[in-house]
Parts: C-alpha cells; structure tokens; sequence
C-alpha cells in the first residue's frame, strides 16, 4: 500500500513539473515586415482588448491600445482584459520579459491577493475554416494541413511561464483576470500592472476595477446550462498515467475544477465502447464492463462508471448525468463472453430482437444501480446526431426497461419525439425552427433545451482561429432566445501534440478541444464564460423587473438582447454588440 501510494504521489508530482517546465513555441513561419516596425526602437507596452488576437509578428494598431483600462463587474463575476507587449529590439539586446500585479485598493478596502492574476498569452498552430479558395470548408477529411491558411495564433492561457523572450518585431500578450469576491465591497479598485525586461521597468499600467453594487451567484447556481463533453481517455494519453488511477484522476483534477468554475452543468460518461467511432485521437472505451454467462443472461459492472461519477462530483459538477450511446455510430457493441472466453461483438440496431434483449437487460441493472447511488433522477440515456426513426425505437427499449429513465439527444429538431427528450439540444442553424411556446412548455415542465455548434457552423463558433467575441455570443443569444444554454462536444480531446498545434486531421482547428493540459486556459474558453456571465445578468435583471412591475426596463432588456438573434451570426458585429450589452447590463 505505502508503495502505491509512492507511485501516485510521484506521477502527481511529475505532472506538476512537466506543467511548470518552459516550452518554445513552434515558430512562426510568417515573418515580419521590417518596414512596418520602423518606428519601435524599443520594447513597449499598453492596454490592448480582450477581443483581439494579436498576431505574433504583426505590428498591433497603436492607436486602438490604451495606458490605463478600467473593467466593471458585479460582485461575484470574473472578468479580464488584455496587457500587450511589442518590440522592434533584437532578441539578442532584450531580456526575457516577466510582470508584476500590484495590490488593488478601494480607499481602507482591498482585494485579496489572489483575486487579480496575470498569464502570459502562448501561441498555438491554428488553421482557417476553409481553404483559401473556400473549398474544404467546415468538416470533413484534412489529409493535408498545407493547403489551409495555417498560422499561429494566440490562444493558450499559460500561467505556469514566469517570463518569456521575445523575437525582434514581436508581440506578446498579458491576460488578466479579476475574480471579484462575493462579499468585496462596491467601489473602484485601482493597481498596477508592471512590465519588466529583465530587471528593467517597461512600463506601469493603471488597472482600475470598478465592482457595483450588484452580486453574481457561485456557478454551481448559474442556470445557464453549460454542457462541454469530456474525454478523460485523451488526458490518460497524454500524462502516461495508467487508465482510471488516481494519479490519472489527479491529473485531470485542474482542468475539470477548472470545467466547474465555468458552470458546466453534465458529467460524459460512455456507458459502451467508442460511442463515436473513434473519431478523436483517443477513442471512448466503456466505463461498464458488459458480460454474457454460461447460462446466456447479461452482467454489467460498474466499478470505473463510479470511479468516474464521484470523481467529476468531487470536482464541483454534480447537476446531470449523460450516458452514451444506445446508437453508437458503427453499431457495434462489444462484450466479453464467457463460454467461449474472449470478447465478441453484437451487432444490432435498434429494432432488432437481440438488440432490446441486450439494451432492456443493461438498463435494468443500470436502472437499479443508479437508484442504488442516488443518481437515477440526475442521469439520462444520451444519443447525439441520430436519425429520428432510431430514436423513437430506442426510446421505446428504454421505457420497456424503466419508464422513468429521462432520455437527452443533441440533433436536429423533431417535434415527433420532442416531447419525450428531457435534455434536447439542436443545431445552432435550426435554432429558430422550434417554436417559442415549446420552448416555453419545456422550461415549465424542468426540461433542458439547449443549442450546439460544431465543425458546419463557421461563425460564431470556438476554433482557434475564431474571434474571441464570438465565444461570448451564445450567452447573449441563449438570453434573447429562450434556450437554457450551450452545448460544445469536444472540451479536452486533446491533439497529438496540444501544447503546440490544435489542427487535428478532422475539423477546424480547435474543434476538437477548449483548453490545454495542466489547467491552462484559453482566449476562448474565458470569452465563453463572459457571455454566460451575461446570460445570467440579464436572468437576475428579468426576474428582478418582473417582480417589480418594470415594464419600461424590461422592455429595454429585450431590445439589449433582441440584437443578438441568429442573422446577427452574420455580421461582424459581435465585439461592438457584446461591448455594448456588458455595459447596459452594469448600469442597471
């Protein structure tokens, strides 16, 4: 036992120092254009925007950077900015830059030390949604990354980097964050951001942060519904940690913590081997173990299943359950038999005799076991992208085996079937296509009805190449919608090589994942939780002004939000709109 214990206790302790050892990006094969740094004689630095990805070798617009920035949040709220650092000195003549946080004080008031943090902005190999010619668009096969408009891009959230060099006619970035405290009293707080080159002081940016008098409840209470799958097999790969060990539950631990402080709602959990065929860089195995005895009857064991439940709760997330899939991709469900001793496969669809017989005896036990743990009324029986005919089929299997079982499905829009999905999300594109009163029925009945994008939609969406903004948009559009929240299926299928490049050989890059190994963020992941942020202002103000008889602000609310409906995706907007919103939502 002391010897196990030594083992985990080691490979925790080697996570955290691959987590805090430098890396070289990969470098950038664009170059600079001299002409346009002519005037840099020196290594500077300004406020630049959070909705800005600062191209690596790109001379930024000075005019557009400012000396000081104030930032508004409610009492509870995280909110962020951006530091930018240029320079046209060789590399050469210029030490490694670092920075310093100053206190944040309002008069006899301050805000805990921890409160304000600062992590330099990495860059990561990005690609575009489609070929320069616009072939290749959205999904499918990306056999050859070269003919893409590949470059890098600034995206990695990366607190463990103390300082950095920086190239001659470079930029870098500094994000800052202010996770204001509940109790912090209202009032403007003022610091300092301070650059260094070394020992020398580049320069003192003025951060002030104005906290109203209004409070953001914990996560865990946002009802913004916020579903991100997790792959905890890709973080298994990446840390060489033995399936299922602590040592590889520990190392996940920052980034689903990290997952929970967003507000993320559901557990993924894969109750059958490779649900999706496969089709990340490491596939999903089933967290039940499926058995046929001697005598021809089905045991199910659920060992890993619990291992993994108790551990995502453990973390802060505790709300649903979602288990795949009852349609798997291939139709394929493997099993060990114990007459023959090996694994076998079945292969069924639903309608098939052999395929009830085999689901109806998992979903009893399963049905059983969960009571058993008190997670029956948290757990559905989860499919996604599958033909409606499939569906009603295999909705007619689960209510043979527990009529109570609640069913989700993230797909198209099929008022066939509608009604019996308690979790139904649809494509972001048919948002429009269910009508309002339903949405409104099922938010009366405790239902979840929510939209999702992937690879089809070009914009708004999370790639790497993406426009901040757009990430923030979804909690706008779910709050002039009506729609309960968002769905992304991919939060940590890592890349090969996620440190360095977020292409994968399917999708846009940074399809696949939101944030990167050992608890670093992304640009992305912080702007998404901005929007639900929003999403929950303009909640708090609606319930407020509806108790309060203010038909005059709620009015003004639904004309804020009403900008932010489905043709808005076509603009270029997004920044302004959100800017905007933030600000009208502050000064209520």
């Amino acid at each position: 036992m002391k010897k196990t214990l030594l083992l985990v206790a080691l490979a925790g302790s080697t996570c955290l120092a691959q987590a805090q050892t430098p890396f070289t990006e990969t470098a950038d094969h664009r170059e600079p254009v001299s002409s346009e740094w002519k005037g840099v004689k020196n290594i500077r630095a300004a406020w630049g925007s959070s909705d800005v990805r600062y191209m690596w070798h790109a001379m930024p617009d000075t005019k557009a950077l400012n000396r000081s920035e104030t930032l508004t949040a409610w009492r509870g709220e995280r909110v962020s900015t951006q530091a930018l650092i240029y320079t046209g000195v060789a590399t050469d003549s210029l030490a490694p830059v670092s920075f310093e946080l100053g206190i944040f004080k309002n008069g006899r008031h301050r805000l805990p030390a921890d409160a304000v943090k600062a992590s330099f902005v990495r860059y990561v190999k990005t690609d575009a949604w489609s070929t320069p010619d616009g072939r290749g668009a959205g999904c499918g096969h990306r056999p050859d990354h070269t003919i893409y408009d590949s470059a890098m891009v600034a995206d990695m959230i990366d607190p463990h980097v103390e300082a950095i060099a920086m190239d001659a006619m470079s930029t870098r970035s500094v994000w800052v964050s202010c996770q204001v405290p509940a109790d912090a009293v209202p009032g403007m707080y003022s610091g300092t951001l301070t650059i260094k080159s070394g020992k020398h002081n580049v320069a003192k940016l003025p951060l002030h942060i104005k906290v109203v008098d209004r409070v953001l409840p914990e996560p865990q209470d946002w009802a913004f519904h916020l579903d991100l799958w997790q792959n905890p097999f890709a973080e298994a790969r990446y840390y060489g940690t033995p399936l299922w060990s602590d040592a590889h539950l520990e190392a996940m631990r920052p980034s689903m913590e990290m997952l929970a402080a967003a507000g993320q709602k559901v557990i993924t959990a894969s109750i059958m081997h490779k649900p999706w065929n496969g089709q990340t860089e490491d596939h999903f195995d089933s967290m039940v173990t499926w058995t046929k005895k001697l005598d021809g009857t089905w045991e199910f064991g659920f060992e890993v299943f619990d291992r993994w439940i108790e551990f995502m709760m453990s973390c802060g997330i505790t709300e649903q359950i979602n288990c795949f899939s009852m349609i798997p991709w291939a139709l394929s469900f493997p099993y060990y038999d114990v007459a023959v001793n090996r694994m076998q496969v079945l292969r069924a669809a639903p309608g098939d005799a052999a395929y009830e017989d085999m689901w109806v005896a998992m979903l009893k036990a399963f049905s059983q076991h969960l009571r058993e743990k008190g997670w029956f009324s948290i757990t559905t029986i989860a499919m996604d992208e599958r033909p409606m005919q499939a569906m009603q089929r295999a909705m007619d299997v689960i209510r043979k085996a527990d009529p109570e079982f609640k069913v989700s499905l993230a797909g198209n829009y099929h008022p066939e079937i509608e009604a019996g999905l308690y979790d139904y999300c649809i494509a972001l594109e048919q948002g429009e296509l269910l009508p309002r009163e339903v949405l409104d029925r099922r938010k009366a009945e405790g239902k979840k009805t929510t939209v999702y994008t992937c690879c089809s939609t070009h914009r708004p969406n999370t790639f790497t190449f993406s426009v901040p903004a757009e990430a923030s948009w979804y909690g706008f559009y779910a709050a002039h919608s009506g729609y309960d929240g968002y769905l992304r299926w991919a939060y940590n299928s890592w890349t090969k090589n996620p440190l360095h490049d977020t292409r994968f050989r399917s999708w846009p890059a940074g399809d696949t994942y939101m944030v990167y190994p050992y608890g670093r963020s992304s640009v992305r992941f912080e702007k998404l939780i901005e929007g639900i942020q929003a999403h929950e202002k303009a909640r708090i103000l609606r319930e407020e002004f509806a108790t309060a008889g203010n038909t005059a602000a709620l009015a003004e609310l639904d004309i804020l939000l009403s900008r932010f409906h489905l043709d808005s995706q076509h603009t270029d907007d997004y920044p302004t709109f959100i800017r905007e919103g933030q600000e009208r939502l502050n000064r209520w």
